[in-house]
């Protein structure tokens, strides 16, 4: 696999970026490279995603993945390779992550017959909209899967650095509504109603003591209000109100007891004004949590390959990589890819020269974590 060829396969992904479920090209253009290099591929029985499998076919059994998703966002870094589509870019390095797996999966196909197991290489359709990974677990094709390995840009780190940090690492991330009902009336004669207005408003309130006065202070969590929306004239006190936001947390026993916590203020402070409150969760992905040994070995791969290990922060930010982790440990990397910008950004850009090094550290951790399961197992 040569440095150059990974660059210009990286490029052209981040040219022709695609949302969430709508990546067929980019699926057609990673089925094509891998095909042409006799890498096996399983039939998922999905439109778009892809399933490589490297190696003996047999247990052990590790798996490494990367998403393909972009965003929808007008492109503002002025590259050469800029996205040649309107409107959709790839803003948090899903083409870097992509490019970087398919550089790993090629990497290990020169050593395919003498890996001691089996890898399989995962191209995830749809994780900005936290959907692509349980898609993929329900193809049934994970299920043997021993060892989940993945990695993310992170624009604060140069090329050739990793940040590698064992537990919770990113956050459950839920999305909330809270509906106020009242009972509407004319502005002029507010007696004659139950605004619902003031109420939404002391629910919010109360809600900004969750965090400082209901959660531990050691454990990570954050409430955030994020549309608020009642009425829609100047002289009539509205029927109903609310508000949506996320709560998100980094374990699932501060989850839950914020969930609850957040239907009885709701409710309790509703009342007082007259009113009731319904509380209604969309739950996204569990938080992502390292495995410790993981961590450990994967520190010692990237120094024995010239690359920095640093422990890096967590996260309140999401992941559906968490999904993968329901059947089995793993772990999630962040990987440097220099830049000013933050992902998400129209001007986020990922440095073509980090990708070599991090498809050659996935490529090597799988084969030693593949030689630590065997050695597992026989003991």
């Amino acid at each position: 696999m040569e440095e150059d060829r990974l660059i210009e396969i990286f490029k052209w992904l981040h040219q022709h970026p695609e949302l969430g479920m709508e990546e067929r090209q980019t699926t057609e253009y990673i089925r094509r490279i891998l095909t042409e290099n006799s890498v096996r591929l399983l039939e998922t029985g999905l439109e778009t995603g892809l399933i490589a499998e490297l190696g003996t076919g047999k247990a052990p059994t590790v798996a490494l993945r990367a998403d393909m998703d972009a965003l929808p966002v007008q492109e503002a870094t002025g590259l050469p390779y800029a996205s040649v589509n309107p409107g959709v870019m790839h803003a948090c390095g899903h083409d870097f992550h992509s490019a970087c797996m398919l550089g790993a999966a090629l990497l290990l196909k020169e050593r395919e017959d003498t890996l001691p197991g089996t890898v399989k290489v995962i191209f995830q359709p749809s994780e900005e909209v936290n959907r692509g990974s349980a898609l993929m677990v329900s193809t049934g094709l994970l299920d043997d899967v021993q060892l989940f390995l993945s990695g993310h840009t992170y624009p604060w780190y140069p090329a050739g650095f990793l940040g590698i940090r064992p537990g919770p690492v990113m956050a459950a991330a839920d999305r909330f509504i809270v509906r106020i009902k009242g009972k509407g009336c004319h502005a002029a004669h507010p007696e004659n109603g139950d605004d619902p207005i003031p109420a939404l408003v002391a629910v919010i309130t109360a809600f900004q003591t969750i965090i400082s006065r209901s959660t531990d202070p050691f454990d990570s969590a954050v409430v955030s209000i994020t549309r608020v929306e009642a009425g829609n004239t100047w002289n009539v006190i509205p029927e109903s109100a609310e508000m949506e936001g996320t709560l998100r947390a980094m374990t699932k026993t501060v989850r839950d007891g914020i969930h609850r916590r957040m239907e009885q203020m709701a409710a309790d402070t509703a009342k007082a004004y007259g009113c009731e409150a319904v509380v209604e969760f969309e739950r996204g992905p569990d938080p992502v949590v390292n495995d410790a040994g993981i961590c450990e070995r994967a520190a010692d791969t990237a120094r024995q390959l010239g690359m920095r290990a640093e422990v890096n922060p967590p996260t309140m930010i999401a992941e559906d990589f968490s999904e993968y982790l329901r059947l089995a440990p793993g772990a999630m990397f962040r990987v440097g890819t220099g830049g000013s910008y933050d992902n998400h950004h129209p001007s986020f850009t990922a440095d073509p020269s980090a990708l070599f090094p991090a498809a050659r550290f996935f490529a090597t951790l799988a084969i030693q974590e593949l030689d630590h399961l065997r050695d597992s197992n026989q003991m």
